[in-house]
């Protein structure tokens, strides 16, 4: 390899790595949210290193250790739903991440108003809407754009 070579390979962007929570206790919400957003969501977006976790302690303790870009939750999961837990960080954290919850059906977004989401998305799952919102939070947090705090 020429030097003009080596050069030029290390002084491409770095890109960067997202790393997305998602929380369901089902096994088959958690793999369609990762289905549908992939690996790597957008062209201008680094890759997504997926968390999955099965109960609401994982979620938590997943973003108490930092560094988590975005937290996908699913507003059916039972027993700790993800609407009470996107309300608690919400309240609880000084810089919490992005969230986007999954709601059983569009009526229901006034919930996600309460929990103060970032994001909703209706089951059944829409990949292209599912892509659309959590690139959109991705971006916003890459930007250090402020997210949704809890009025006190």
């Amino acid at each position: 390899m020429s030097d003009s070579h080596a050069a030029a390979a290390t002084t491409e962007p770095e890109v960067r790595t997202h790393s997305v929570i998602v929380y369901s206790d089902d096994a088959a919400v958690r793999d369609q949210v990762r289905t549908a957003l992939g690996r790597r969501p957008a062209p201008d977006l680094g890759r997504i290193d997926w968390v999955e976790c099965a109960t609401g302690e994982q979620v938590v303790r997943a973003v108490d250790e930092g560094d988590v870009d975005l937290v996908v939750l699913d507003g059916e999961a039972w027993p700790t739903g993800g609407l009470g837990l996107a309300k608690q960080m919400k309240d609880e954290l000084r810089d919490c991440p992005p969230v986007l919850v999954l709601i059983a059906r569009r009526a229901d977004a006034w919930l996600a108003t309460w929990s103060q989401a970032d994001g909703v998305v209706a089951h059944p799952i829409d990949a292209p809407e599912l892509t659309t919102v959590a690139t959109g939070l991705l971006r916003q947090r890459e930007a250090g754009e402020p997210v949704r705090r809890a009025l006190h």
